[in-house]
């Protein structure tokens, strides 16, 4: 009995093998026919469409800028120099680094004790001069009138000489007495001559003592100008630089103590290319005064002022190129000279031109434009400007049209794009709908149903959209082209 069960069993677990062998090839027989069954479907070749960045080209006025690098300079820095030497005996508190001075304002004291001994000599020599110039003047006014009293003189022992002459004439006088009113006569010139000589003599006096009264004169200001001399003043008002004194402390003649700088009288000086120079020159060759924004920056802010152009360079130093510019700093708080600064300056406005980004643009000077069919075209353009990653460029063929802002490898002549408007996001296009007809909608019913490949949500989903009536038209291909699927 035991070994009839078990024979049995063995029975009934070997039908069952074989009945699952032969389901199996079942199964495979019938997947088999349905592969084979099915229509061999080529697939599709599509043009693939780029979606682009478009920017409308309008043209318009731009006023170009340059952006040059420079230092800030004071067109009015003085060297402090003392033109006397000696000990320093007074110094100003306001003589240091960094010190704010007024006009007129006292900054250096030397010992001046040799200077004033000096400057009362020269008083004493100027007095004696002038008393020498006052004796003088009554030396000729008395000189002059001995002279006209000998010349009176002289005038009567003529009229005398003449009466002895007219009484000898008639006999009643002498031989004697003409003789010697002859002698007198002769006397008197000799008188006049006399006192001729001591006129002279005395102008030349008068002379040499114009002339000591001159040096001494000349001695007192050479003293007065070396008194002074021991004594800086601030010539304009400014900010002290580069001082290291202390007092008490000997200086030499012509020492450099300090430097006083114009805060109020800055300027940028920066250099350009020959040809950014050239667009800055108006038709008589001259440089015209154009604005320009000086910056400098900082970590966490920047100090900016406005500034205008003033001159340029006279020549072109030696291993230098281009131009070297000057513009004047207006109300320049916050810089100081030696700051190394970026300057921005206004070029003559461009006419016509239309601002794009510089990734629109190719190295053939060529732009990118959608034409009809949302295909691209090319546009051959003449490059104004380059303003930072902006280009200013114009074209007959521009105005109006749709330009790529970016071009890449994959995008050229007669691509399909789909346009992106700058500024704004694309929107989507509704779908376009088609209505289905009893018959068709039935049949698309049936195959989406007979396809074993469609997983069970998607097919769900179609068969709601198909039960409606209306399906996309772009589903309706696919299901057209792919029997469903």
């Amino acid at each position: 009995m035991r070994f009839l069960r078990q024979a049995l069993i063995g029975l009934v677990l070997m039908s069952m093998a074989l009945g699952l062998l032969g389901y199996a090839a079942y199964l495979g027989y019938e997947t088999y026919k349905e592969v084979q069954s099915r229509e061999v479907r080529a697939p599709q070749a599509r043009e693939r469409v780029f979606t682009v960045n478009v920017r409308s080209a309008e043209p318009q006025t731009i006023t170009p800028y340059l952006t040059a690098f420079g230092e800030v300079q004071s067109h009015r820095t003085l060297d402090l120099r003392m033109a006397a030497g000696g000990q320093i005996v007074e110094i100003s508190p306001n003589f240091a680094e960094g010190g704010v001075v007024k006009q007129g304002e006292v900054l250096i004291r030397l010992d001046d004790a040799d200077a004033q001994s000096a400057l009362l000599r020269t008083e004493s020599d100027l007095s004696d001069a002038k008393l020498e110039i006052i004796e003088a003047e009554r030396a000729i006014t008395l000189a002059k009138d001995e002279l006209a009293a000998a010349v009176e003189q002289e005038a009567l022992r003529s009229a005398a000489l003449l009466r002895q002459k007219d009484l000898q004439q008639r006999g009643v006088g002498t031989t004697a007495s003409v003789e010697a009113a002859e002698l007198a006569l002769s006397s008197a010139k000799q008188s006049v001559l006399s006192r001729r000589s001591g006129l002279d003599q005395s102008n030349a006096r008068f002379n040499q003592a114009k002339t000591r009264l001159a040096r001494a004169e000349l001695a007192n200001k050479d003293a007065m100008r070396h008194l002074n001399d021991t004594v800086m003043r601030a010539e304009f008002p400014g900010v002290l630089s580069g001082v290291s004194l202390v007092q008490g402390g000997l200086i030499s003649a012509n020492e450099r103590v300090g430097q006083l700088i114009d805060p109020n009288a800055l300027e940028v000086a920066f250099r350009v290319s020959t040809q950014q120079y050239a667009r800055l020159l108006n038709e008589d060759g001259t440089l015209i005064a154009a604005p320009a924004d000086v910056s400098l920056y900082a970590i966490g802010g920047s100090v900016t002022s406005k500034a205008v152009l003033s001159r340029d360079s006279g020549s072109v130093a030696d291993g230098q190129t281009g131009r070297l510019l000057f513009a004047r700093l207006d109300n320049a708080i916050g810089l100081k000279p030696g700051d190394f600064v970026s300057v921005k300056v206004e070029e003559p406005a461009l006419r016509f031109v239309v601002e794009l980004p510089a990734t629109a643009l190719n190295a053939q000077n060529e732009l990118l434009a959608v034409g009809e069919g949302d295909r691209l075209e090319t546009i051959n353009v003449t490059l104004m400007r380059r303003q930072g990653n902006n280009v200013l460029v114009r074209s007959r063929d521009l105005p109006g049209r749709d330009i790529v802002t970016q071009q890449t490898p994959l995008l050229g002549k007669g691509i399909k794009v789909k346009v992106l408007r700058e500024g704004g996001s694309m929107e989507p296009e509704a779908p376009k709908m088609v209505k289905l007809t009893k018959e068709k909608q039935e049949e698309l019913i049936k195959r989406v149903e007979g396809n074993q490949w469609i997983p069970a949500k998607p097919k769900e989903r179609l068969l709601n959209q198909l039960r409606t009536g209306e399906i996309k038209e772009e589903t309706l291909k696919r299901l057209e082209s792919r029997g469903g699927g």
